[in-house]
This record gives structure tokens, sequence and C-alpha cells, in this order.
């Protein structure tokens, strides 16, 4: 599929300039922070410097003086408490993280994960009533519970109180809960509304342990749960979530808990992560338990203090997660199958698919394969207790969650962000939620999101790549959205006669800009090997990518990892 080429709107030279003269650093790595919206050197300090004690006061937060003096109450009176969540990665981690803090101060927590096939997504009956016979008055729901206003009155009928902690968008009624902590509420001032779901559990345990004056060292011992969640959760990587994330990966790096090493080591990962590979090694580890069997194995995992029985746990989620990598392959094709018999399919702007057999379990995963090849927003459904149930993903831009939203009275449930969401329908509405998607979709996106872009941040001769440029790039990170890796143009590349194509379809290279008299670097370019007849003429061709470190027998050095690359010198960049 072609890419466009965008780059990425450029800093203030008056900022950049003045800032590259404070800061004595390249003026393309000062356009970097200017991009990013760092516009002076106190700002850049705290970029460069992320200090934990940048943390915003929890009390800003809506109701969390309410919630923390339910929470006392619930422990003085030595009631019982119940630590809910969602069974995906955010809500397991955000359980872990609640309930081993809590379970400091009181014997009478408990923990529940509502089972996927069974109960579904969020706050059930069927959790409520298992609370209610099992006497908890007071449940604490994490990454779940913003839209669940039946739920809760349902549970203050049987004398249950709520705390609901949680990052989706509010529906038009806040349920009647003791406190609703949830950034995105309309009346909540909180600096900062992008937190994970465990970042929101998070600040919670902060309130209470700053009103009853407990040390914040006492913290950080689960600041690797918050990192694994704003990963896995694929939030904003900005404010207040770039320092959870960035002592969080430390932590990770430095000091994993039982459950994270057991997995580490039978990923046999040995390297220090970074946000990206948590999403690729950790996250899906964890996530398999919630797709395959059930979620509350994730949780047993994370909070497990013995490093034999975290082995133990460890090596059966690897199992599932095995599982969930052979059903996600084979639903996958059989999608793609599906979408290839659909003659109409070529002139939809939308993606639908529907198997009442595929697993339940890994439709997302396979909505976001499907969105990545074909490049539309995208919803899988399968069948599942009862109802047909799907997962959404989308594209740049184009907000998927109001698309379904639009469809609101063909639907039981839904839920989720503008780029992810989960729906629930009758099976006899699925003909006509199809066809009215399509309408909504073709009717709302703009043609330009049905291109995939490559986000260019500078352009960049081979030559300014240097040693003490990387260190300084490296200082970036953490990576993800809001403050993805820099993607550097270099026009006029040529491969020295040695390119070839390695492994599975990919374009290894070595590269100088004779022009510009650079030296040679190293390339890879995975998924492009069908380039490689052109570049074995020497053409000169542009490349975008990435500047990374390579370790190979020993030896470390500098990269670039080509996104793609365009041998036609009539290429023009367009401008965002």
């Amino acid at each position: 599929m072609e890419k466009k080429w965008v780059l990425k709107p450029q800093g203030d030279p008056e900022v950049v300039n003045r800032l590259a003269a404070e800061l004595r650093i390249n003026k393309i790595l000062v356009n970097l922070l200017v991009q990013r919206g760092v516009q002076t050197y106190e700002e850049a300090k705290k970029f460069f410097r992320p200090s934990l004690d940048d943390l915003h006061d929890p009390f800003l937060m809506k109701d969390m003086d309410k919630a923390i003096e339910r929470i006392g109450e619930a422990l003085a009176r030595k009631e019982h408490i119940l630590v809910y969540g969602d069974y995906d990665v955010d809500g397991t981690t955000a359980v872990s993280l609640v309930y081993t803090f809590l379970k400091t101060y009181s014997g009478n927590i408990h923990y529940y994960i509502p089972d996927r096939y069974k109960e579904g997504y969020g706050i059930s009956r069927q959790g409520i009533d298992w609370a209610k016979e099992n006497g908890y008055s007071l449940i604490i729901a994490l990454d779940c519970g913003i839209k669940s206003v039946d739920k809760i009155d349902y549970a203050r009928e049987l004398g249950i109180d709520f705390i609901i902690c949680d990052h989706h968008r509010p529906g038009s009624e806040l349920p009647a809960a003791v406190a609703v902590l949830d950034p995105k509420r309309n009346d909540c001032e909180y600096p900062y509304k992008e937190l994970s779901g465990c970042g929101i559990g998070f600040k919670l345990i902060q309130a209470f342990a700053q009103l009853n004056h407990v040390p914040f060292a006492h913290l950080e011992q689960f600041l690797d749960l918050v990192a694994i969640s704003i990963a896995a959760d694929i939030v904003p990587i900005t404010g207040e979530n770039r320092i959870l994330a960035f002592f969080g990966l430390q932590r990770i790096n430095k000091e994993p808990r039982p459950g994270i090493k057991a997995i580490l080591e039978l990923g046999g990962i040995k390297r220090d992560l970074t946000i990206n590979e948590i999403v690729f090694t950790i996250a899906p580890r964890i996530n398999a338990a919630g797709r395959i069997e059930h979620g509350v194995k994730a949780v047993e995992l994370l909070i497990q203090k013995k490093e034999d029985l975290a082995n133990f746990l460890g090596d059966d989620i690897n199992e599932q997660n095995t599982t969930r990598k052979s059903l996600d392959s084979l639903i996958t094709d059989q999608a793609l199958q599906q979408i290839e018999n659909d003659p109409s399919f070529q002139h939809r702007k939308s993606t639908v698919v529907y198997n009442p057999e595929w697993h339940k379990g890994v439709i997302g995963i396979v909505a976001s394969r499907l969105t990545d090849k074909y490049y539309r927003p995208t919803i899988v459904l399968t069948r599942s207790n009862g109802h047909v149930s799907g997962s959404a993903r989308s594209v740049k831009d184009f907000d998927v969650y109001n698309a379904i939203e639009s469809c609101s009275d063909l639907l039981e449930q839904f839920g989720g962000h503008m780029y992810a969401a989960g729906l629930t329908m009758k099976e006899e509405n699925v003909e006509a939620f199809t066809k009215r998607f399509e309408e909504i979709v073709s009717s709302t996106i703009e043609e330009r999101m049905l291109t995939r872009e490559i986000e260019v941040d500078a352009e960049l001769n081979l030559k300014d790549i240097t040693p003490s440029f990387y260190r300084i790039l490296k200082q970036f990170a953490p990576f993800g959205p809001g403050n993805m890796a820099p993607i550097f143009r270099t026009n006029g590349v040529r491969d020295n006669g040695r390119g070839r194509v390695v492994g599975n379809n990919h374009l290894k290279l070595s590269l100088t800009q004779e022009e510009i008299q650079s030296g040679m670097f190293d390339g890879i370019a995975f998924q492009l090997g069908h380039h490689h007849p052109m570049v074995e003429q020497q053409e000169n061709f542009d490349v975008v990518f990435h500047v990374e470190e390579n370790t190979f027998n020993g030896r470390t050095t500098l990269q670039l990892n080509i996104k793609d690359l365009k041998f036609s010198r009539q290429q023009v960049l367009a401008a965002s």
C-alpha cells in the first residue's frame, strides 16, 4: 500500500534558535523539542529529567476526597472490600496494584475479574450478586464502570457502594456511585486527562498515602504496573503518563516483580525493555489469560511474591499465549478470505466482518490486523453469550467511537475510545448495523484518512547522525503516542552494492549520501524486500527512518530502521 510522507509543522525558528543557544545542542534536536511543546530551558529540563515530584496532587481529581473518605470508613469498620477490574492488561494491572496496596491495611480485601464470555466487559450483575453473597459492602471498580448506570443502581438496592476509577468517556449520565474518578468527566478539572485505568488506580492509592502520611517511596513498587498499562492501553506518553512510564520502565528493567520476571525469562528476553517492547512481549501474555481462560490468572501472576509460584503461573499464561497466537492466525486468515470473497468490499470505506464461530478473545487483535492491511475503520464480530460482540479499530484522525455511537439504537452496549471500542448487539441487527456503520463512515471520513501516512519530524543528512546526536535523541524516550520515536527523511542516498534481501522479505542496506560526503550507515527495511531490484541498480532514492542502535557479535553501532523508501526524485514531501 502506497504511503504518503507528511512533514510535521516545524518549530518557530526564533524559539528554536534561542533554545539551541541555551541548551547548546543540535538545532534539529531542539526542533524536535519545540514540536513536542517544549519552549523554554526549564521545560526542556523537565522533559529530559522527569521527576516524580512533578506528579499532580491526586485530590485535584473530582470526587477523590469522597473516595478516600469511603475507603477510610470501610477499613475502620472492617468492611469487606472487593477490587473489581476489567480482564485486559489495563484492568488486571489496576486490580493488582490497588489490591496489593490495600491488602497491607486489611485482611478483608479480595479481587474480582469478570469472565469475558459469561459476563462480558465491565460491571456485571453476576459480579454484583457474587459480592452480595460473599458479604462485600464496597466495590472499587477499575478501568470500567463509567457507563454502568443501571448496574450501580442495582448494587445500591443490595446495599453495596461503588467507587468507580475509570478513564473511558462518560455517557450522558454518571452512575450514582459514592465517587466517580474519571478525568474525562466534564466537571473534573484534573490537569491531565489521559491517564490509563491503572493510572487512575495509582492516583487513588497516592491520595490515600498522602492523607495517611504514607511515604511516597512505598508507592514506587507499583510503577511497573502503571508503565505496563500505559504501554498496553496505548494512551499518550505525555505529561504525567511520561513521568509514570519513565520510572515504571526503570522498575521493570532493574527490579521486575516475580510475575514480570517470569514472563521475561519465558520469553527469553534479557535486554532492557522499551514501551514498544512491552506492547509486543509482556502485554500479549497478560492479555492471553483473559482471552483464552480467565483474567484472574493474570492478577494471580502479577501479585505473586514467590518466584517459584510465579514461574509456574507464568508458564501457564505462556501456554495460553501460544494458543492465542494460533487462534489469531487462523481467524485472521478466515477474515481475509471473507473480505476477498466480497466483491463490494473494494467500494466500501469501512470493514465489518462476522463469523459466529470466531473466538471472542482474539477479535480485537484480528481487527487491528485488518485495519493494518486495508487501512479502513474496522469491526470484527462474533457470537458470544447469546449476543453478537465486536471489537473496533480505527485509522488516524477518525473517531470510531463516535461512528458507533451513531448506531446506538441498534446496540445493547458499547464503549471505548477514539481508536478502539467494543460493542454488543442482537444477532438480528448485524446486517442493519453493518449498513448503517458504512453509511456513517462514508459520509464523515475524509479521503486523506484512508491513505496511510508517515509523519516525518525533520529532514536530516546522514553526516549529522553522530554518537553525540544519538545520545541526546535517546533521552526523548520513553516513546509512544504523543511522543513517538522521531522519523527523519534523508534524500539522495545510495546503497554501496551490498544490499540484499534477508529473512522474511527484509531489505538489508549499507547507505551513503555521496553529495553530502557522509559515511556509511547500515539500514534495515522490514517487509520492503521487493525494492531490491531498483536498489541493486544503484539508483538514488529517499528514505524515512528511525535511528536506533544495533548490537551484533558484541559490537553496537547506529542503524537506520527504514520505514519506507521512494525512488522518484519528483516526490514532494507534503505539508500537514
